[in-house]
């Protein structure tokens, strides 16, 4: 099976991101030929691990069209130790039965769903793949940010993570909850990789953002999950912890993601 060139590039840049993070050590590889110029495994030594040749896994790190089987694949991923995570991404990108072409991001929310949300206590909204703040509720512009006065063309949670200074204050892991929406917007960048609008954005929260910009070299990615957030709000001294509950909506849109956070601390005596 042949992936796409596009697919396939983004796919050995991944790779390459992988095997530079790894040392011959961490693999049990006790030798090493002549001094070593880059970071990480050399490609011939992840082909040795993988039992394929190099000229094959070099290609696939150029991201050349290649024919790669699954089994091939996955000999990879475990010769490149990759996470539980890491290895469902690399299958998304070689994935020859998926579509080239994602569904259109989604730009507005079913209004029943925004009834929903509304009928939660604690802080619930609807996101899209470009992270694009669609609908909240109450507790949410209050704890979280105040989303309708935010311009639209800025309402989206990747950037607002590391540019709106008041709710970066409001969230007291903002670096482990800043290091973790930047791994989940990778995986959708990957999937969304012909589209401009992830490009664009990317390059300007590299440019604005220091700790984007390192955390972006770092090439993390994770699957969205049960994520905690502990909470501040200006004048209290309480914080409130939080796990995030992101729930897909299968109804028209997979693309559609419904946050409802979940108190996991005492708030009997919190200013809700």
């Amino acid at each position: 099976m042949t992936v796409s060139n596009s697919k396939a590039k983004t796919m050995g840049s991944f790779l390459k991101s992988r095997r530079e993070r790894l040392s011959p050590k961490d693999v049990g590889l006790s030798f090493s030929n002549g001094q070593r110029k880059t970071p990480g495994l050399r490609r011939e030594e992840v082909a040795i691990l993988a039992d394929v040749s190099v000229t094959y896994y070099t290609w696939l790190e150029q991201g050349r069209e290649y024919t790669a089987s699954r089994d091939v694949i996955d000999s990879i991923a475990k010769a490149l130790q990759l996470s539980p995570d890491e290895k469902s991404h690399l299958f998304q990108l070689w994935n020859p039965h998926s579509s080239n072409t994602p569904h259109p991001v989604p730009i507005a929310v079913d209004p029943q769903m925004q009834m929903v949300i509304d009928q939660v206590d604690y802080p619930a909204y609807i996101t899209n793949e470009r992270t694009e703040v669609l609908a909240w509720n109450e507790a949410a512009k209050e704890r979280v940010a105040d989303f309708p006065s935010i311009p639209v063309e800025d309402r989206y949670f990747i950037r607002l993570l590391f540019e709106n200074m008041k709710m970066r204050r409001r969230i007291v892991n903002i670096e482990e909850f800043a290091s973790y929406s930047v791994a989940v917007f990778r995986t959708y960048y990957d999937k969304h990789r012909d589209d401009p609008w992830f490009e664009d954005t990317v390059k300007h929260l590299r440019m604005n953002s220091v700790e984007f910009d390192r955390m972006w070299k770092a090439y993390d990615v994770q699957l969205k999950k049960v994520k905690r957030i502990t909470l501040q709000r200006p004048g209290v001294n309480k914080t409130v912890t939080f796990d995030i509950n992101s729930l897909v909506n299968l109804s028209d849109s997979p693309e559609l993601h419904i946050c409802i956070y979940t108190p996991i601390t005492d708030e009997k005596n919190a200013d809700r």
